[in-house]
């Protein structure tokens, strides 16, 4: 029994969905090739199908894969835009994917950014017109949009629709903010495919990655066809499916509460999360919940299973009692404690009141910042930083001449630069010191002295752009090399999986090599603690240990955020998920898993701090879900 209406795989991460599609694909290229027939791929951009290219590229250069015979159309691409823009499709293809394949330029299609306004129409079909003399396109790789879009099929696009200009939402226009460094800087038109145009592909691939694109994922799959959700009309196709990782997939019924569909495998994962499910949607403490309520919700034979509902409710109320801690890390003081920041502001954020309790409680407290966060200070910033240091120059009387250069060359650049441009070496540097300059002074104000402080600056990050490099060798031996100095007994970790730009997961993918690499190496490994609060908290289910904050306590944890002050008031990058300031999001967040656990019926808190253990509890159900590579 299943409430999807379009064949759904999920895997247990990005790479292993996006290994299966690039396998697929490898597999249609070669049977096409000793059949000495063209292979016609529809392509996307952005970081969704990013792990694709990157297999595929690796079976041309490893494998010998060949895609001399192979013809691409894109999808779509920003209008009016240069192809040289570091925004463009045009641009980003080539630099993802085609300058590492053997494909020829003259079966490269992507639609016009430049073409004149009056000939759009004509434009679009020709596109239509290469696409048929090609012989249509074998195979249609899709992501999806936060509103369900497909392409640039927005809400409201037809299903007959074809190439053509579109205005683009603002939704998808604050989704794309991060990549031109701004959305005003966003174009407001673009050219897409239309959706009858992906829909007469032979077979259609779409994938979806992290927990906020799960809400969108489950209309497409489980609701009705509708002009509202574009992707919802892949249900109609003959050779459709949806590629999910783990957390993409968690808003489907199998995935989210499985009871609904049939009889379930029952363990101590599952139990809970269906009898926390049950006490959110009859508004009921947990200890409350009857015999009735249980078989009346389809959770009958869970009740009868384990003894009844007192015994069921019982089992789960002291697991979530058992979570809540005021000695996050112990009572005897002295651990060794290190912090892993992907970003110079994420510890305070996501753990500002458990930083602060570590230190308060006498446990060793050590911060690695991995990643310089340069990326996100303003410019306005650095003109205005620059001005301070001419001015503390000027009034002490040091080196004039070489401030004044330096001004010069600040200055030049900055006022010619456009939105996305990488910055200089000088421009950086200034950057990185501001963004230093605000985690040292976070961390003391939590209790963490300087010499406590690591700058690790792991080189996947230094692109200059919000496209980042894949984790190498050189950041697992950053962190290990903090790991062989502090010696943790304890270490957390982000474990935000629906950050926009992928640095929170690619900074967890470094620091789980690090540890294996650090415990292979004859040492004890940490316990492995995961924070979140910058993208979305852990559900109660998966919380293992819960640290309450006072009023007084969130007020600090607010003050310690407030210490970054280039990412007050206006973020570079806020996300496109949510608007507010990420000390909003913080305290929200932590107050509503407050709010949760009293409704559950445990003690009041004003907030609480959530973490989960590494590696994470999942259910024999959810695991059976995922497909074996």
């Amino acid at each position: 029994m299943t409430a999807e209406h379009v064949p759904v795989r999920i895997y247990r991460d990005d790479k292993a969905a996006s290994r299966a599609v690039a396998r697929e694909i490898a597999e249609l290229i070669t049977r096409h090739n000793a059949e000495d027939k063209p292979t016609v791929l529809g392509l996307a951009t952005g970081h969704t199908p990013l792990a694709v290219y990157k297999e595929l590229a690796r079976l041309n250069d490893q494998e010998g894969l060949d895609f001399s015979g192979v013809v691409t159309f894109n999808l779509d691409e920003y209008w009016p835009i240069d192809p040289e823009a570091l925004q463009s499709y045009h641009a980003w293809m080539h630099e993802n994917f085609f300058r590492f394949v053997n494909v020829q330029p003259e079966n490269v299609h992507i639609p016009s950014g430049t073409v004149a306004e009056k000939d759009l129409e004509t434009h679009g079909a020709e596109y239509e017109g290469a696409i048929r003399e090609a012989g249509g396109i074998d195979l249609q790789i899709l992501g999806i949009g936060r509103i369900g879009h497909i392409a640039f099929n927005e809400p409201g696009s037809a299903r007959a629709g074809r190439t053509r200009r579109v205005r683009l939402d603002r939704v998808t226009r604050k989704d794309a903010a991060s990549d031109f460094f701004g959305e005003e800087n966003v174009p407001e038109l673009a050219l897409t495919m239309g959706i009858a145009t992906i829909m007469e592909a032979r077979r259609v691939r779409l994938l979806a990655f992290g927990e906020h694109k799960a809400p969108i994922i489950r209309r497409a799959v489980e609701g009705t066809v509708s002009t509202s959700v574009a992707a919802s009309f892949l249900q109609e196709h003959d050779d459709a499916a949806f590629y999910l990782d783990e957390a993409a997939a968690a808003g489907l019924t199998r995935m989210a509460t499985p009871w609904l569909l049939g009889p379930c495998q029952w363990d101590d994962v599952l139990e809970r999360r269906a009898v926390i499910w049950l006490a959110r949607r009859l508004e009921k403490p947990i200890l409350k919940l009857t015999d009735t309520d249980y078989d009346e919700n389809g959770l009958g034979d869970l009740a009868r299973g384990r003894g009844g509902a007192y015994h069921v409710n019982l089992t789960v109320f002291r697991h979530l009692m058992s979570t809540i801690t005021g000695w996050p890390g112990g009572r005897e003081p002295g651990k060794h404690v290190l912090v892993l920041s992907p970003h110079p502001d994420d510890d305070v954020i996501s753990m500002g009141g458990t930083l602060t309790r570590f230190a308060e409680q006498g446990h060793e407290v050590h911060v690695a910042y991995m990643t310089s966060g340069y990326l996100s200070v303003f410019d306005h910033d650095v003109e205005r930083y620059a001005d301070f240091v001419t001015g503390f120059n000027r009034i002490f009387g040091l080196t004039p001449e070489q401030t004044a250069t330096t001004e010069e060359h600040i200055d030049r650049f900055l006022r010619h630069k456009n939105p996305g441009d990488v910055d200089t070496e000088e421009v950086r540097s200034i950057k990185t010191l501001i963004r230093r300059g605000e985690a040292l002074d976070a961390a003391r104000f939590c209790g963490v002295p300087e010499d406590r402080t690591h700058f690790l600056e792991l080189p996947f990050y230094d692109t200059g752009t919000v496209q980042k490099h894949d984790i190498g060798p050189q950041d697992t031996e950053a962190i290990l090399r903090v790991l062989d100095a502090v010696r943790p007994e304890l270490l957390l970790a982000a474990g935000d999986l629906s950050d926009p730009h992928g640095t929170h997961r690619l900074c967890l993918e470094a620091a789980l090599a690090a540890v294996e690499a650090y415990e292979a190496a004859g040492h004890a490994a940490p316990e492995v603690w995961l924070y979140r609060g910058a993208w979305q908290e852990w559900p109660p289910e998966e919380i293992q240990r819960a640290v309450p904050l006072s009023p007084d306590e969130l007020r600090h944890k607010r003050f310690a955020i407030f210490r970054h002050q280039s990412q007050k008031d206006r973020a570079m990058f806020p996300g496109p998920y949510d608007a507010r300031e990420f000390w909003q999001r913080a305290e929200e967040r932590n107050m509503a898993t407050a709010r949760l656990y009293d409704a559950l019926g445990l003690p009041e808190y004003h907030a609480i701090e959530a973490f989960a253990r590494w590696p994470l509890e999942r259910s024999a159900h959810a695991a059976a879900q995922l497909q074996r590579e």
